[in-house]
């Protein structure tokens, strides 16, 4: 099912929710609160509240969240319940610890595939993945894979999410810290660290 007019941030914070949730039920807990589910992650009630409005009920006024039943949904508008397969370009530091990241299996993902341009690197493998040549990207569309995460230089993140489109991919995770252009209906979302790291200073007390 897709819903219309959800709010970025409230798409953003939904895999908080689903992590919290998923926190509980491994400890024995069979269901929430909106306030308890609030403290675990650092947030406030109304706003976990407001954000499942958007997707009809999902507790009962007085009683709470059936940590199953919230999963289970929460999972479902984000598709996870399906798992995903993903691609990886650029297999240097950033992208070899990518490729070692257990957390990614909590989501349903698999990087099933990755690719560089160091002709050193292809043809081995790293975390049980096959290092491929970047040429090849265009030999993705056959496989069904439709993620890509990019973890190359800046100087080659625009030509290389060039290529997963033509190769087929929708949604593109950039590791680089630059704005890359794609076409009317590709998802991009940007993770710069250094931008994120600059901001915290300003939180902390000068001394």
């Amino acid at each position: 099912m897709r819903y219309r007019k959800i709010p970025d941030e409230t798409v953003r914070r939904l895999p908080a929710y689903l992590r919290g949730a998923m926190h509980l039920s491994r400890g024995g807990v069979v269901s929430t609160s909106s306030q308890e589910l609030a403290a675990l992650l650092g947030v406030e009630p109304w706003q976990i509240r407001k954000d499942f409005s958007y997707f009809g009920d999902f507790g009962t006024p007085g009683v709470g969240y059936d940590l199953g039943h919230l999963i289970s949904r929460v999972n479902k508008i984000l598709r996870l319940n399906v798992g995903h397969k993903t691609v990886l370009v650029g297999v240097g530091n950033l992208g070899s610890a990518l490729l070692a990241f257990p957390g990614f299996r909590t989501y349903g993902f698999e990087i099933a595939a990755a690719f560089d341009i160091d002709r050193r690197k292809i043809g081995r493998r790293k975390a049980g993945v096959l290092i491929e040549d970047v040429a090849a990207l265009a030999g993705l569309r056959a496989r069904g894979i439709q993620l890509g995460i990019l973890a190359v230089p800046e100087t080659a993140s625009q030509k290389t999410a060039e290529a997963l489109v033509k190769a087929g991919i929708k949604g593109i995770l950039n590791f680089a810290p630059r704005r890359i252009a794609v076409p009317r209906g590709i998802k991009v979302i940007t993770i710069d660290i250094a931008m994120d790291l600059a901001r915290l200073p300003y939180y902390v007390p000068a001394g």
